[in-house]
């Protein structure tokens, strides 16, 4: 290794990757960098589901939404139209995201231009990830310099004025040194009315082996994304407006959204021996998030007007984090002992600042359904309840796990966390001072059976928290300060089974239950409130990643979930409530099929069971909000030109069939896009 470091002219740098990964052109990968150990996908004691770096590719990925579209046990709401919202297991999340391990929990679109693959957690992880991860979370694996010789420009062009570029560049150095760039920028319109994105970002990282033990990462980020904030169209009598997919409701022109993200992170990588190894990751991340957005209400009873409201947000936050793991194995006897240990400290700083949109002295208007949008004047100030606060969220965390193996056959998984969880709130309108400590226990339990070594067997317990502070830390009020965070309790069985070195089968059924729901006290509903148990969600899915045969690829995922309110919460969300943007039954299929080296075709499908777009029994206009079940039927094809240029063509709805995307209320649904084509070149050099 050090004569190969030391004379890149003679062989190409091949530095020791601190993650393993797929191989480059499979959709199935034997690891998961968030487990923060080398154990085998197949051993993990709980569902994760990773979406490759060639499944972004063949399916030409780019946002969260798309990775997760055929993963189990997770779908995505609307957002607003200015942030990505995963619903895993029930429970929706704008806060739930890490890169590398690592909190990114600002509100705002990620692209997957410089991620080697997404790693999906359902069910708490508390011990590993700390507070928040209720329904599970969601990890990116960012690309890393490996010493591998990469040059890489893609092109792409589609519907609605779609433009893409992309560049990925990196070699060895020679000395131990290698460097890695990723850059992109997009410019595209959408099948909505006035809707626009552009976005870019550059990710360089150089890692340098200092000795034959020790390896140091260093990357930094830049990225901006901007976009029309689009919260879709109204309902009306239960159902989405039955109007073309193009109609924007309020005004575009007065609806922008950007984000711009700074980020520095760095790695310290030591390996006292093949058992033994530390390692420190450190990030700051610098958030700078504003949206503001015209948007629809409800319809009026007759179904002639819509109301429209407006209000804008900004928010600031830096992040400071340091995780140091270290990752050991002891014998004792014939008993195998595999610990992590680590340690975590982070501190976040908030700014948050909302004003609404007055029409006049009015904070919304009426306009015709027939033309929804609206040039009426609008004034931005601060309403009595708009925020405009700051705070400061201090984390220290210990967590120790151990992975015992009794026998071949039997393995236990037992771990623990501490975290002290503070933070601090001013409210700068009224100068009054919120503050919460939360002393967090986070605990997992798993019995894993191996009765052959390509098949696991497991059953697990896992809790995490919630705090009333929110996954977006600017939650605490006089009312809620002093409660006891919110509970997740996930009880699951599975199985995994390797069924051949190049495909994986899963199944796992879980019970997921919410405690700690703070609802008004009946007796004193002014100025208490208490904390019930509230809310279960229950199902079962099956997932399936892989080469079935060389030429024949492969995902595929089935989902049934019943989630429900089981006590009453206020005067709408009763008992009985189905949980919102939670289908009954989800199904997906993915194939793709080479007929030879030079070309192929690839063929999905997605189908979702109908889905309420609110937990609650009765919607404003007297009845639930149902978004309709769906199929949706997309297509590709590719072609291997040569060793240095490749292409491909991906149709999304390749039947143009008319459906609901999403939603994020009863009034904000966003229909799904009409028939789309997306043309890529990609050539090497």
């Amino acid at each position: 290794m050090a004569s190969a470091l030391a004379h890149a002219e003679e062989s190409p740098t091949v530095l020791p990757k601190v993650r393993a990964t797929a191989d480059a052109e499979s959709y199935s990968t034997p690891f998961a960098a968030a487990t923060k150990t080398d154990t085998l996908l197949r051993d993990v004691p709980q569902s994760i589901s990773v979406v490759t770096r060639q499944t972004m590719n063949d399916l030409n990925m780019q946002s969260i939404g798309d990775a997760v579209a055929y993963v189990p046990g997770i779908g995505m709401a609307q957002g607003e139209g200015n942030r990505e919202t995963p619903v895993i297991r029930g429970n929706s999340s704008t806060g739930d995201f890490f890169l590398d391990g690592m909190r990114d929990d600002v509100q705002y679109y990620r692209d997957l231009y410089n991620i080697e693959q997404v790693e999906v957690l359902k069910g708490p992880n508390g011990m590993l990830f700390g507070r928040g991860g209720v329904g599970g979370l969601i990890n990116r694996v960012s690309k890393q310099a490996d010493g591998q010789q990469v040059r890489d420009i893609t092109l792409q062009a589609g519907s609605y004025d779609n433009k893409r570029l992309a560049v990925d560049v990196g070699q060895g150095l020679g000395a131990g040194l290698a460097f890695r760039v990723n850059a992109m920028y997009e410019d595209s319109e959408s099948y909505r009315d006035g809707v626009t994105l552009e976005r870019y970002g550059i990710n360089p990282t150089v890692t340098l082996q200092a000795s034959d033990a020790t390896t140091l990462t260093f990357g930094v980020e830049y990225f901006h994304d901007e976009r029309v904030a689009d919260r879709g169209v109204s309902s009306y009598l239960g159902r989405p407006l039955n109007v073309d997919p193009e109609t924007f409701f309020g005004d575009p022109a007065r609806s922008p959204t950007a984000t711009t993200v700074k980020m520095a992170n760095a790695l310290v990588e030591h390996r006292f021996s093949d058992t033994t190894v530390l390692r420190s990751r450190f990030r700051y991340g610098d958030y700078d998030k504003f949206y503001q957005n015209v948007f629809p209400g409800a319809v009026n009873a007759a179904g002639t007007t819509v109301q429209i409201s407006a209000y804008n947000n900004d928010t600031q936050r830096q992040n400071a984090f340091n995780q140091t793991d270290l990752i050991f194995t002891i014998d004792t006897g014939a008993v195998q002992h595999n610990f992590l240990t680590g340690v975590e400290l982070g501190r976040q700083e908030t700014t948050n600042f909302r004003e609404t949109g007055y029409f006049g002295d009015a904070t919304s208007t009426q306009v015709p359904l027939s033309n929804p949008r609206t040039a009426s004047p609008i004034t931005w100030r601060q309403s009595p309840s708009d925020a405009d606060n700051e705070s400061t969220a201090k984390i220290a965390a210990l967590y120790v796990q151990d992975e015992i193996v009794l026998t071949p056959k039997w393995n236990i998984v037992a771990g623990l966390r501490y975290d002290n969880f503070k933070v601090d709130l001013t409210n700068n309108r009224t100068g009054a001072k919120f503050s919460s400590t939360d002393n967090l226990l986070s605990p997992r339990l798993a019995l894993i059976h191996k009765p052959v070594e390509t098949l696991s067997l497991y059953a697990s317990y896992g809790l995490t928290y919630q705090p009333r502070a929110g996954d977006q830390l600017a939650s605490l009020s006089a009312t809620n300060e002093s409660l006891d965070p919110e509970e997740f309790t996930n009880y699951e069985i599975g199985a995994k089974w390797d069924a051949s070195p190049s495909l994986a089968l899963t199944a796992a059924l879980f019970r997921l239950e919410r405690a700690n729901i703070a609802i008004p006290d009946p007796a004193n509903p002014d100025t208490r409130s208490i904390l019930v148990d509230g809310q279960r969600n229950q199902g079962i899915e099956l997932g399936v990643t892989g080469s079935i045969t060389d030429q024949w690829s492969i995902i595929g995922a089935f989902a049934y979930q019943d989630g429900e309110v089981t006590r009453d919460q206020s005067a709408t969300v009763l008992k009985g409530s189905r949980l919102a943007a939670l289908p009954k039954n989800t199904f997906s299929l993915w194939n793709r099929y080479d007929f030879s080296s030079t070309w192929g075709v690839g063929l999905g499908i997605i189908r979702k069971d109908d889905l309420l777009a609110a937990t609650q029994n009765l919607a404003p206009n007297g009845v639930n909000v149902t978004l309709p079940s769906f199929t949706r039927v997309d297509a590709a094809a590719y072609f291997t030109f040569s060793d240095r240029i490749r292409a491909q063509v991906n149709i999304e709805n390749l039947l143009d069939k008319d459906y609901y995307q999403f939603a994020h209320n009863n009034t904000n649904i966003t229909p799904g896009s009409p028939r789309a084509f997306r043309a890529t070149l990609t050539t090497s050099f």
